[in-house]
């Protein structure tokens, strides 16, 4: 039962970890939801905002200025989050690979084993918090940002909406608080 239960652990923070990557680096946390006249679908993200033309396919890119250029809040923290989110759940993937059973590092002391995956399940408990974290302040500040268009009736022609990298980081973080939910209460 324990072997099983480190195994699905170990796929969910896998596929979490991969999810939250995925996150960090694409570049669709905000699109744009009025397409219907639209010729174009914009999309925003951590680290540049891209434009796809809907019509012949092509895609161009402007990349923010510099990672250390004067940026809004929500990009900065979401940033700083997410990046610390995935080298948790990096480290913590990694220290619980050695601390399955079926991986034969310290076969001879059961109890370190166990302790490892504990302390994997903490690390990956503190970087899904901060994922959530990250992924929620950006969607919150989107909401808040369109909700603070129309409560003053402006409309700029572009509404945005969140975007699949949003809800890719907050899968992933999920995910891998479900991870290390089943290797700190479960796995004992």
């Amino acid at each position: 039962m324990g072997a099983a239960l480190q195994v699905t652990a170990f796929g969910l923070a896998l596929l979490s970890t991969l999810f939250l990557l995925l996150a960090t680096c694409t570049d669709c946390w905000m699109v744009n939801a009025d397409d219907s006249l639209e010729v174009s679908h914009k999309c925003r993200g951590l680290w540049r905002e891209c434009v796809t033309n809907m019509q012949d396919g092509v895609r161009t890119c402007d990349q923010y200025d510099s990672i250390l250029a004067d940026h809004p809040v929500k990009i900065v923290v979401t940033r700083t989050l997410m990046i610390t989110a995935d080298l948790l759940a990096g480290l913590a993937l990694a220290t619980l690979v050695l601390g399955l059973d079926c991986i034969t590092f310290l076969k001879e002391d059961p109890c370190a084993k166990l302790k490892m995956c504990y302390g994997a399940g903490v690390t990956l408990g503190a970087g899904s918090i901060l994922g959530l974290t990250g992924s929620m302040w950006y969607a919150v500040d989107v909401y808040v940002e369109r909700a603070m268009l129309v409560s003053h009736n402006i409309f700029l022609g572009v509404h945005y909406d969140f975007g699949w990298s949003c809800w890719l980081g907050m899968a992933g973080s999920t995910g891998c608080f479900v991870a290390s939910v089943l290797l700190t209460c479960c796995l004992y």
